[in-house]
């Protein structure tokens, strides 16, 4: 425990005489000048010992068996304010250091620790050099000498605002890497995971050791190049001021899911130098995804809503049944489909009424020249929609098929999904209607066919006026 004494501390663990408060008077034999680059007489390694005590985080002190201070480092004159030369010598902390009421409890506390095995945590309040009170957390342990008998304590104590505040950041840290109830992935510079907890453990699919290291590409089949970009920007910029909503596609077990997660990112630094170095990125997320689709889903509502009624005022004007039914139609397209055909019951067969352009994006109108059969082949889901008087919905597969399939089904060509609803007034077979999407839009999903099913049954209702007042 010998330190230099240029540092303020003694070369052994106790003084030949106590000073009162003085530097203690010591004596060593000089010898000859150290080979280490010591001051000479000092023992080897004495000054290497010296600046690491002072370099210490924590407060130390150090007393012999009778009780003296021996050590006493820089954080230790900081935290009380007194200095190495005024500590170490004095026997105990009484009168200066702690207040002479509780001085023998905290010299009996303290000195416990010479024969206890292991370590004691304590509490006392100190007395600063200004005369302030500040309550310490002391760890202390015996020291031995080289016969194998107690020869002194050793003391570290921090402010315990500090040791709390440490504490915390610990006990934070441990809980959000464990129980926390959203994802926590750190990543380093090179932006693979290597800690993971159990929530995006399960989040992503894997277990928390096998998601390790391995690239994020490995584990996000789509949304990787965006959730890279954002942890690239971290490590160059710093965190953003709000939360971001990323749309990942997962490759799982399972199969392919698509989630939504609302992630906030931190840079992490080293808190070892005097420049931050980047140690990676935190990132913090949480599985959003059915709020989002059921935020989507209440929007499609109520745009579709809102068309409904725009398409009714605007059918109430037209003078025509049949202009009514594709102003219907012009309106219900919007955001729902690419394209619509009208195909009404003549005898036993389908005749295209209606449609919009097969080539370009238009309005519905009716067909030119007037209505023409429908060359539609067995098993055509315009034809089974009319024998089940219900929807039918189809998509388009996958390879060389998809190709043909639009066309087989006399279909514009760039249709890749299909609905069919049934025109059905007064118990009634009417025709269908078929709304076609592009291979770039999702298959038609079961809200959109009642969607569809409303629009046909007021179409549905425009076209049985038609005929009726044709046939008056």
């Amino acid at each position: 425990m010998g330190a230099s004494r240029s540092s303020g501390t003694t070369d052994e663990l106790g003084p030949d005489e106590d000073s009162g408060g003085g530097s203690p008077g010591c004596s060593v034999d000089p010898g000859p000048p150290a080979d280490d680059g010591g001051i000479p007489g000092e023992p080897p390694g004495s000054e290497l010992l010296a600046a690491l005590l002072d370099g210490m985080d924590a407060a130390l002190c150090a007393f012999d068996a009778a009780g003296t201070v021996t050590h006493w480092n820089r954080e230790a004159e900081r935290v009380l304010g007194w200095t190495a030369r005024e500590a170490v010598g004095r026997t105990g902390f009484a009168g200066w250091a702690v207040r002479r009421a509780d001085a023998d409890e905290v010299r009996a506390r303290l000195m416990s620790a010479m024969d206890a095995p292991g370590r004691q945590v304590h509490e006392f309040a100190l007395l600063r050099k200004d005369g302030g009170r500040v309550l310490v957390r002391t760890q202390s342990a015996g020291v031995r000498g080289a016969d194998g008998q107690p020869a002194g304590v050793y003391c570290a104590f921090s402010e315990v605002h500090a040791q709390i505040d440490l504490e915390r950041a610990i006990a934070l840290s441990e809980a959000l890497l464990e129980d926390a109830s959203w994802g926590v992935v750190l990543v380093d510079v090179d932006l693979r995971p290597t800690v993971v907890n159990a929530y995006a453990a399960r989040a992503l699919g894997g277990g928390r050791a096998a998601l390790l290291g391995r690239p994020l590409g490995e584990l996000v089949v789509q949304g990787v190049e965006e959730l890279e970009a954002a942890l690239h920007h971290v490590l160059a910029e710093g965190a953003p001021s709000a939360p971001a909503e990323l749309w990942v596609t997962l490759r799982t077990a399972e199969g392919e899911r698509r989630r939504c997660w609302r992630s906030g990112f931190l840079r992490l630094a080293s808190p070892l130098t005097e420049e931050p170095v980047p140690l990676g990125v935190g990132w913090l997320f949480r599985d959003v995804t059915a709020a989002k689709l059921a935020e989507q889903e209440a929007d499609r509502l109520r745009f579709r809503t809102s068309q409904l009624h725009r398409a009714a005022r605007t059918a109430s004007e037209c003078e025509d049944p049949m202009e009514a039914a594709t102003s219907l139609l012009d309106f219900a397209l919007a955001g729902f489909a690419d394209h619509v055909l009208v195909d009404l019951v003549a005898g036993e067969r389908l005749v295209r009424t209606a449609a919009t352009p097969f080539d370009a994006p238009g309005p519905c109108l009716p067909v030119s020249g007037g209505a023409i059969p429908a060359r539609y082949g067995p098993g055509h889901p315009a034809l089974r929609s009319v024998e089940r008087t219900g929807t039918v919905r189809t998509s388009a597969g996958t390879g060389d098929a998809a190709q043909s399939w639009a066309s087989e089904r006399r279909w514009p060509r760039d249709a890749a999904h299909a609905l069919c609803a049934v025109l059905r007034s007064r118990g009634r077979t009417l025709g269908v209607l078929t709304f076609l999407r592009a291979a770039n839009r999702s298959a038609f999903e079961r809200p959109d066919a009642a969607y569809a099913e409303t629009v046909a049954a007021r179409v549905a209702g425009a076209v049985d006026l038609a005929r009726a007042t044709a046939g008056t």
